[in-house]
């Protein structure tokens, strides 16, 4: 019985210590830059600045779908699948959109890079391309991310724009923060372009 104890709170240590090491990691980690204009309780407007991303468009699918399948053949780029076998650097969030004709997952290049300093991808499905400056409506839910939980903040999230007499001006986006071996303060967001002026 001791012995088993004994073994219960070393794992405890070592999950703690992993948790630890991630959470570190995860606050190094290069995030996409945004301006909040306006918050009103879990709702924020938002300015973009447009940066350069790495994007990969796949048939229609549901989070699960595009979450696993996009974020392979990106990682296998930025990993060194490329034509320098260059390793670049993680960012954060991965942006996940979903339509009815097609979804796709993106990826924020690191700001130290221009178009013009990153490697041609293997993956030929993957684009390498400046984003949209835009401002976008913005609601953030925290643990894991699921196809009912994405749902739900799409939902109102369209409500407060419908409130306040906005315009949207492109497709609901989900952005994860966090790798997937992350447990505990998990961030995750459901943003909207729309019409704004500040």
């Amino acid at each position: 019985m001791k012995s088993v104890l004994i073994i219960i709170i070393v794992l405890m240590v070592a999950f703690l210590a992993f948790q630890s090491f991630v959470n570190k990691s995860v606050q190094d980690t290069e995030e996409q830059p945004y301006k909040v204009l306006k918050k009103e309780g879990e709702f924020e407007i938002r300015h973009y600045p447009s940066v350069v991303m790495a994007t990969v468009k796949m048939p229609p699918a549901n989070y699960g779908q595009t979450s696993s399948g996009g974020f392979r053949r990106l990682a296998g780029y930025i990993f060194g699948g490329n034509q320098r076998k260059q390793k670049i650097a993680m960012t954060s969030p991965v942006q996940m959109e979903f339509g009815n004709d097609a979804s796709s997952m993106s990826f924020m290049m690191p700001s130290e890079y221009s178009m013009q300093d990153l490697p041609k991808p293997d993956d030929s499905g993957i684009d390498i391309h400046p984003s949209q400056e835009e401002y976008v409506a913005a609601v953030s839910f925290s643990g894991f991310a699921s196809n009912d939980k994405i749902k739900a903040h799409e939902e109102m999230l369209a409500k407060f724009i419908k409130d306040r007499n906005l315009v949207v001006k492109g497709a609901f986006r989900v952005l994860g923060y966090d790798p997937p071996y992350k447990m505990t303060d998990r961030r995750n967001e459901v943003i909207v372009p729309i019409e704004y002026k500040n």
